[in-house]
């Protein structure tokens, strides 16, 4: 093939899939399904009426698939976690993990949220064995379960420090480990890493990543930014707004094991043009504007 006709080929698609990753979610599609979604709506009223975040969302995850949620400000992403982890119910619909009905909080799920949540008067060891403690363990028992966890996020050298003795990135980790040491079957992400400068945060993608590998833990990662939705899922549900509802899942033809060269890859670059043309389309069908003034002394007009 000449080089004049290799600049006529057409782009790749963000369907086009090589056989490796074929065959990953073929083996993905045979697991158990962990996760079910059906129908799901949610309502709020107030005074001025009745604001729809959520409707008719359907989805299932299977065990051990990590799942990213992505969509513009406003589209529910935050509510349907919620509604998962059972801090929040929905107004239609249903949600079932492992074939259960979720209606309320439970030690199946985890949760981590993207402001801090660690106690500032507890250690690293003591943040990770409040939900052991909690849940009945004895405090010798939480302590050795909880060092694990510490040991398995990289920060057993800081088991004895405080959440103020900590970067932005270790108290997230510490916030994973205490999610995980309930051994819950899901782990709910509300942009855990939202907060985090780019350095920190392409780390954490890392480190995330690590410790799915070595547990048997579902994640569903909610996050605004179309890289670190390509970079961490098997698959990816895009939700439109206006009601918060399921324009489509994505399965990310981006190869296993992730690494950070593959930024640059045509799978990777199709699929983040893909991403793209599905959230700022349907932005600009929207038709959303700023309303028009001018300054009565402008510097200067510019187009």
């Amino acid at each position: 093939m000449t080089a004049a006709q290799i600049l006529r080929l057409p782009p790749m698609s963000y369907r086009d899939q090589e056989a490796p990753v074929r065959d990953r979610f073929a083996r993905l599609y045979q697991r158990p399904v962990l996760l079910e979604i059906d129908d799901l709506g949610r309502q709020f009223r107030s005074e001025q009426g009745t604001t729809t975040a959520l409707e008719r969302i359907s989805f299932r995850a299977h065990r051990r698939e990590l799942v990213c949620f992505i969509g513009a400000s406003g589209c529910g992403k935050s509510t349907l976690i919620r509604i998962v982890a059972g801090l929040d119910s929905p107004t239609s619909g249903s949600v079932r993990l492992d074939g259960h009905e979720v209606r309320g909080p439970g030690r199946d799920r985890g949760m981590v949220f993207q402001a801090y949540t660690l106690f500032p008067w507890r250690t690293v060891l003591e943040n990770v064995t409040f939900g052991l403690e909690v849940c009945g363990e004895s405090r010798l028992q939480a302590a050795s379960r909880a060092r694990e966890w510490i040991e398995l996020v990289g920060l057993s050298p800081f088991a004895g420090a405080y959440p103020h003795q900590l970067s932005g990135g270790m108290k997230q980790r510490v916030a994973i480990a205490r999610a995980l040491a309930n051994h819950p079957r899901i782990l709910l992400m509300d942009e855990p890493f939202g907060a985090l400068d780019a350095q920190t945060r392409a780390q954490m993608q890392s480190y995330l990543l690590q410790i799915w590998r070595q547990v048997d833990i579902t994640i569903l990662f909610v996050t605004h930014d179309l890289d670190e939705a390509i970079y961490l899922a098997d698959r990816i549900v895009v939700l439109g707004s206006n009601p918060g509802r399921i324009l489509e899942i994505i399965e990310v033809p981006v190869p296993r094991p992730r690494d950070a060269s593959q930024f640059l890859s045509e799978p990777f670059a199709a699929t983040k043009r893909h991403l793209e043309s599905l959230i700022h389309g349907q932005r600009a069908s929207q038709g959303e504007s700023l309303p028009k003034f001018r300054h009565e002394h402008p510097d200067e007009d510019v187009q």
